[in-house]
């Protein structure tokens, strides 16, 4: 099992429920505040938002995270799975970078949302992460990286959260040691 999520401040609310993982504890953060002119800047689609000073994600940064995982997903270009995902990575300078899944007639070339956003955040020079957003449509179910997209958040470090999402905006934490456990690093090719 899993350990418990550690809560986050700007939560509107927690409950336990034991439908994905049990014993997690489950926040709601809503989808209501997603159009909120306040909740931070707008980007072009090409540039980040600086948004939260160093640490974690915490009250409106964190429901700016949230809220630009969604907006990833409205872009999601899926014909074949029907299947959208959206992604909003939190780089340690405090900026967002957002993703969806890319999907390919030639199924072996589609890209995850999550590989997306890392992809876009290494092109500008940013290669220190604190958090990610993972946003599907999946109903009851919270939305989890696949392993490649595991794999590809491991080559950057394993100290950082992952905020997986339910449709209707609930979501629990996980740090990213947590779901890739004994994990293989670039540190480890040291070791040969």
């Amino acid at each position: 099992m899993l350990p418990t999520a550690r809560p986050h401040a700007g939560a509107l609310s927690r409950r336990r429920r034991s439908v994905d993982f049990p014993g997690e504890v489950i926040f709601n953060c809503g989808v209501s505040g997603r159009d909120r002119p306040d909740a931070g800047m707008e980007g072009d689609g090409q540039r980040p938002d600086p948004v939260a000073p160093p640490g974690q994600p915490q009250g409106e940064h964190l429901q700016l995270l949230l809220r630009r995982s969604r907006e990833a997903k409205n872009c999601a270009y899926c014909p074949y799975s029907r299947f959208p995902v959206g992604a909003a990575l939190l780089t340690a300078g405090g900026e967002i970078f957002s993703g969806c899944n890319v999907e390919n007639a030639c199924y072996s070339l589609g890209v995850c949302a999550e590989r997306t956003a890392i992809q876009k955040a290494i092109s500008e020079g940013h290669t220190s992460f604190r958090a990610m957003a993972i946003t599907s449509d999946m109903g009851d179910h919270f939305i989890v990286p696949c392993g490649a997209c595991r794999q590809v958040m491991r080559e950057f470090g394993t100290d950082w959260d992952i905020y997986l999402t339910k449709a209707d905006g609930t979501y629990i934490v996980k740090r990213l040691e947590e779901l890739l456990p004994l994990s293989f690093g670039p540190e480890d090719l040291s070791k040969a």
